[in-house]
């Protein structure tokens, strides 16, 4: 009714400006809540927060059961219900079951899990998905799964930041998996992103057990940053001992 209140010559213009309003709404609809980074698309789906359902509680404790039984010609009862029932799970259920299991280090569910997982149509590659695995596979010290899950993520062109690819190394060194930790730091060497002093310290401090290896990267450190200095830990307790002196 407020038209008729306007000057004949506006109400064309009023006219004019109803579609540009409602399209101007719909675009701020359809934006992203900026108070709400979980909900944002361009957070990875695996860094968001894992609300787990009935469903995805259900399927663990079964998955965990299943898994236990005697592997009498496989475990068919296990391949069944990973058949009929984990790959109906929706996506987040899914994701926060496969939490779950690397949580609890559960090395052979998460393999499974994480098959079905590459396998869904949402499925996109994606960086921390593959870190996790990898801390997972490192902490129970399983190569052949981490060669595997590796082959994966270089299939899918998944690149590593310089942080992650040191935090990777230096868990692979702890683990006493050293041939695959000079391989993730070739990999690291060869990346397209500039290389950073911290995942190099990070490095070099779980290459202390291993003092010829080390040598060999705190020089690929001081050539890349020539300015900064690399503490050497004392060989021996003695040697802590005279530091320490006054």
């Amino acid at each position: 009714m407020f038209h008729r209140l306007l000057p004949r010559r506006h109400h064309r213009r009023l006219l004019e400006a109803i579609p540009v309003a409602a399209a101007a709404a719909e675009i701020l609809l359809r934006r992203p809540c900026s108070s709400a980074a979980a909900s944002s698309p361009s957070l990875s789906i695996w860094r968001r927060k894992k609300e787990m359902g009935k469903e995805g509680l259900m399927a663990v404790g079964q998955l965990k059961r299943l898994a236990a039984l005697p592997p009498v010609g496989g475990n068919p009862r296990l391949e069944q219900f990973m058949r009929l029932h984990v790959s109906r799970l929706l996506r987040t259920d899914l994701l926060a079951v496969l939490a779950e299991l690397l949580r609890q280090d559960h090395v052979l569910l998460s393999m499974k899990i994480y098959g079905v997982v590459r396998k869904e149509i949402w499925y996109r590659p994606d960086m921390y998905f593959y870190r996790d695995m990898l801390y997972m596979l490192s902490r129970n010290k399983k190569t052949e799964e981490t060669r595997q899950v590796w082959t994966d993520l270089k299939s899918e062109d998944v690149l590593f930041d310089q942080h992650t690819y040191g935090d990777i190394v230096r868990a692979f060194c702890d683990a006493g998996m050293i041939d695959l930790a000079m391989e993730f730091y070739k990999d690291m060497r060869s990346s397209p992103d500039p290389p950073l002093s911290l995942p190099f310290r990070v490095i070099l401090k779980g290459l202390v057990p291993y003092p010829d290896l080390r040598e060999k990267i705190k020089q690929d450190f001081l050539e890349l940053f020539p300015d900064m200095i690399v503490y050497d830990p004392p060989d021996t307790l003695s040697d802590l001992d005279d530091e320490f002196k006054f």
